[in-house]
């Protein structure tokens, strides 16, 4: 039994049973006054699959995140950490999601 939250643990699970590298999905959790976000790193080779055509992939993930995170009072936002792309610099997709 692990210390992470559902909405932690559900965000890790959808995304590895997306991708071809599961064992690189890491979803760190940081808690500040405007509620939770959570960091989503994977194998830069996977970003295609987990933000879709368009961003529609990460938005439904999005949309189910506040579901769940609504389940348990949280105000959860989720950041997809893009690295090893566009010659090597970092950068961030993220959507605030209001709970």
């Amino acid at each position: 039994m692990t210390n992470k939250p559902e909405y932690q643990e559900f965000v890790e699970g959808v995304v590895k049973a997306l991708v071809n590298h599961p064992e690189d999905v890491k979803v760190e959790k940081t808690v500040d006054e405007m509620g939770v976000l959570l960091t989503l790193k994977t194998n830069p080779e996977d970003m295609g699959q987990v933000i879709g055509r368009r961003g529609e992939t990460a938005r439904a993930i999005r949309t189910l995140l506040r579901v769940v995170g609504r389940k348990a009072n949280a105000r959860v936002n989720l950041k997809i950490e893009e690295t090893g792309q566009r010659g090597g610099k970092k950068s961030t997709i993220s959507e605030e999601l209001k709970i």
